[in-house]
């Protein structure tokens, strides 16, 4: 598979898929943008593009503002390739804790906890029974919604997809007046993954309410003991149903999983408050990085 030596590049491609796959399955990681249908599905909101640093496989990217920056590296030289990238004036962006510990550690680099990325991970038990006094308002809100709404659950599958489609459209049409600037790529990357779900891998659950898609969400292995959460969208006016399509997602899928990863809060204090409302059992911490021999 051809990838151009840096500083050339080239477009993220569904036939990278099983080279992703594979060193994914080695290296095993925490971080949830460390997958193959992740990098594919929000490879236009960030411009991602792939390059090889020496034998190090690199994916470059552009923050919103246009800032230069790469995700570490994940194979070959990788302590060569972050300091080429640091010493072109990048920032590194989505470092965990043992890849800073070991490759961000030197003296010149600047490191930076990236809270608004901090990845939420609970324990999925907790999330598919919801028992205890802790989540007393999630099974409220629950069983608001089962004693009032006649429902299914049923695994996704392309028949599901228009109805999933017109479901996130609605609830773009609500969320519109006060998204965030990041709203209408979320949009397009969950539009794309309806369409690609069986080919990126993504498994997921459609809510049918009187028969039309009320909510759906789709996820992932992200390791062997954790399953992330990539989308949920559900009928913004039907209480309790985003409640249940979380429960759901962690009581029938990936239940040989102990982790749930549900990504980050962006800063969004609705979203924060909401992901932690849930009790991490810890978050995912991750970091930037920039050469401050560059100054």
């Amino acid at each position: 598979m051809n990838i151009p030596q840096y500083p050339d590049a080239r477009a993220l491609e569904l036939p990278d898929k099983p080279l992703f796959d594979a060193i994914f399955s080695v290296l095993q990681p925490e971080v949830s943008e460390c997958t193959f249908a992740n990098l594919y599905l929000f490879r236009a909101a960030h411009a991602y593009r792939l390059t090889t640093v020496g034998d190090a496989l690199v994916v470059l990217g552009r923050g919103y503002g246009d800032e230069r920056y790469f995700l570490p590296p994940f194979s070959g030289d990788i302590d060569g390739a972050v300091r080429l990238l640091l010493d072109e004036g990048m920032t590194l962006y989505g470092a965990d804790g043992p890849f800073a510990a070991r490759y961000l550690s030197g003296a010149g680099v600047v490191l930076t906890e990236d809270r608004d990325n901090f990845d939420y991970l609970y324990r999925r038990s907790e999330m598919a029974e919801l028992a205890g006094g802790r989540f007393h308002k999630k099974r409220n809100r629950v069983k608001y919604f089962t004693n009032r709404h006649s429902h299914r659950v049923e695994p996704y599958a392309p028949a599901f997809r228009p109805g999933a489609l017109t479901l996130l459209d609605e609830w773009a049409r609500v969320h519109r007046p006060t998204g965030s600037a990041s709203l209408a790529r979320e949009v397009e990357a969950t539009r794309e993954a309806l369409g690609l779900a069986g080919e990126l891998g993504l498994e997921g659950l459609v809510v049918l309410v009187e028969g039309t898609v009320a909510a759906f969400v789709l996820g992932e292995r992200l390791n062997r003991t954790t399953s992330v959460c990539h989308f949920e969208k559900s009928e913004p006016f039907l209480e309790g149903l985003s409640q249940l399509v979380e429960r759901e997602f962690n009581r029938l899928l990936f239940t040989d999983c102990t982790w749930t990863n549900r990504e980050q809060d962006l800063g969004q204090p609705g979203l924060r408050a909401a992901k932690l409302s849930y009790h991490p059992e810890r978050l995912v911490k991750k970091y930037r990085a920039r050469a401050g021999w560059n100054k």
